[in-house]
């Protein structure tokens, strides 16, 4: 089961290095500008990586799977 989005949004702050992890392209600008919303993320992920749509929400819904220090919804 994955995190839940309003899990991940609340505790953003504290994810972000993950994100930035397993994307680097990321910058923190943009890191800070997502504010932990999943549509963002797909759609700059995308960008940045020339991704289609669905193979960036299938990398951001198995991060977010992977995110175990937070409880689950």
């Amino acid at each position: 089961m994955q995190l839940n989005w309003d899990t991940i949004r609340g505790n953003w702050n504290q994810l972000k290095g993950n994100v930035k992890q397993q994307w680097g392209k990321l910058t923190d600008d943009d890191l800070m500008q997502l504010h932990g919303n999943r549509d963002e993320l797909i759609g700059i992920i995308q960008e940045r990586y020339g991704l289609t749509k669905e193979a960036a929400q299938r990398q951001v819904d198995d991060w977010a799977g992977r995110q175990e220090q937070f409880p689950r919804a």
